[in-house]
């Protein structure tokens, strides 16, 4: 049986008295889109941030192919393959595409990038940041200065940024957001395709996207797991019927 890319074991973490997770396991199988849903409230931010290092839970530990990365940093995370995608955009809005592949994908922060210039003259950078765009469809792009893309394009150019680092697993924080019917069709189609890249852990509330891409579904509620199924289980289940999709018998 194969192993799991990204693992969570019983993460938990508290604020004062609020329990905003509640010894949380998920598992991020290869090849798998596995979507996390809750209401508002219900722990996923704080989840994904331990997931990702920008948080420290209390307890529980969080595996990337197999290795214990609970005292990584993000960054170092980033280094080892996790890749996250921001419910809000963290690019460089007055850069051009391409600058902000070549430079988001050494790591280094808006804060920082002055440091970096040089790097956008490195041909082998270029090539790759280059590549990651073709693969994202947004090359014919890469002179256009990130302020001028549509939403869609900058959800896309994220993800190219996230490629450069060859990713190991997909942290996608709503990234339907903002994107309306006609743009959230068009993502959809394009993270069905990514899961051939690197598996995607999935944060969403856009529940026609979750049921059309999600091998698996975690439901959260009050910082507990309390369903994890396919698509057609979790909407026959009842709990989850009545504390989350509003379908109470």
């Amino acid at each position: 049986m194969a192993q799991p890319v990204l693992a969570t074991h019983k993460l938990q973490k508290s604020f004062g008295a609020l329990l905003a997770t509640d010894r949380v396991s998920v598992t991020l199988m290869p090849g798998e889109i596995h979507a996390v849903i809750g209401p508002n409230g219900a722990g996923k931010s704080t989840l994904i941030k331990q997931i990702c290092g920008s948080l420290q839970p209390d307890s529980g530990s969080v595996d990337l192919l197999g290795k214990d990365i609970s005292q990584l940093g993000t960054a170092a995370r980033a280094r080892q393959g996790l890749a996250r995608s921001f419910q809000i955009s963290e690019l460089a809005m007055e850069d051009t595409v391409l600058q902000n592949v070549v430079l988001g994908g050494i790591g280094a922060t808006r804060a920082t990038w002055r440091f970096w210039r040089p790097a956008l003259h490195t041909q082998a950078l270029i090539a790759r940041a280059e590549s990651a765009l073709a693969r994202v469809n947004l090359l014919e792009q890469k002179d256009t200065i990130c302020a001028k893309l549509s939403h869609g394009q900058r959800r896309q150019l994220e993800i190219a940024v996230a490629l450069t680092l060859a990713p190991k697993a997909f942290i996608m924080d709503e990234p339907m957001a903002g994107l309306g019917g006609e743009g959230s069709k068009t993502m959809t189609k394009f993270l069905d395709g990514l899961r051939g890249e690197a598996p995607i852990l999935l944060v969403e509330h856009d529940m026609d996207a979750v049921f059309a891409l999600a091998d698996r579904i975690s439901v959260l509620v009050y910082g507990k797991i309390i369903a994890t199924g396919s698509a057609r289980e979790i909407r026959a289940d009842r709990t989850v019927r009545e504390a989350y999709l509003g379908e109470a018998e």
